[in-house]
């Protein structure tokens, strides 16, 4: 038994910031995908998926059943039999390897699903993103449900605040562009919830929030209006606000050994790193005009370009 594949994603604008209602824009990533899967020798991971899938079974049988049921029985009936999610989707790499699994559960376990082929109103995603959201929150503690969405949808997703989402189109990519986005391979995983958790304390400084509010939503904002209409030059511009941002007020979910190559991308512009996902480890996102300049200012360290300017 083989499911059908649902990929990664990766939130290009947003981070933290759509916590706090800002803009977002999140685009599916098809390099990753997972399926949910049977095998006659599981492998030492299939087993340990089998065993997440357990306990993620008996938390889906207590959701209020008024937001969504599934299909216990089945699900149960074909965790017993050793299904497992087999994803080459990295975890704690900020690519959605949770939000893939729970796009394939829905999909596959779902009682009265919405499905992709009907006309996606804007209360269907957002009833969407709220299911996504509870689902998600076995694994993160607390989900804004984008991830699995982007992976259900297989759509780029414009967030323009907490109660209004989009499916959207984003300019196509110039094959031949200098300009690029890029993951970054930090080496390290990160943890989703210990990365919420300081951001969670920090929004209690008022110093904080007002950051938040006056420079890092503003620029994310303005990157995603930028990146939408296809204005190169002041996506620069604010995505480079947007790395100093980070890199003043977002110290923790930076790994300690990139703050010195976060700070040479903004004083060389030879690139600029942002988070991806909710930092600490795992990928890091960078933007920039010329991708063989970025490749030898950041030298010894994987590149992997995702979109194309």
């Amino acid at each position: 038994m083989k499911g059908p594949l649902f990929y990664s994603k990766i939130l290009l604008f947003g981070e933290y910031g759509i916590i706090k209602d800002s803009k977002g824009l999140s685009i599916p990533y098809n390099f990753y995908n997972g399926a949910l899967k049977v095998d006659e020798n599981p492998s030492e991971a299939a087993v340990k998926s089998n065993q997440s899938l357990r306990a993620f079974a008996t938390y889906l049988s207590e959701i209020d059943p008024e937001l969504v049921t599934f299909d216990i029985t089945k699900l149960q009936e074909d965790v017993n039999a050793g299904m497992y999610f087999d994803s080459s989707i990295p975890q704690g790499y900020g690519v959605g390897s949770s939000g893939a699994l729970v796009a394939a559960i829905y999909d596959k376990y779902a009682n009265n699903k919405i499905t992709v082929l009907e006309n996606l109103t804007r209360e269907k995603l957002l009833k969407l993103k709220a299911i996504f959201s509870e689902m998600e929150s076995f694994f993160h503690g607390k989900s804004s449900g984008l991830d699995p969405l982007n992976s259900y949808l297989s759509l780029p997703i414009l967030i323009k605040s907490k109660d209004d989402i989009e499916a959207t189109g984003i300019p196509a990519q110039k094959s031949d562009g200098k300009g690029a986005v890029f993951l970054l391979d930090s080496g390290v995983v990160g943890e989703t919830a210990p990365m919420v958790s300081i951001f969670m304390e920090n929004m209690k400084n008022e110093g904080f929030r007002n950051m938040l509010k006056e420079q890092f939503i503003k620029h994310t904002d303005a990157c995603v209006d930028d990146f939408l209409k296809g204005d190169i030059k002041s996506l620069f511009q604010n995505t480079k606000q947007l790395s100093k941002i980070v890199l003043n007020n977002f110290k923790p979910m930076i790994p300690a050994q990139f703050h010195d190559l976060w700070k040479n991308g903004i004083d060389t512009n030879a690139y600029y790193l942002k988070l991806c996902g909710s930092g600490g480890g795992g990928y890091i996102l960078g933007f920039t005009e010329d991708i063989e300049r970025a490749k030898e200012a950041l030298n010894g360290h994987k590149l992997e370009v995702v979109y194309n300017f």
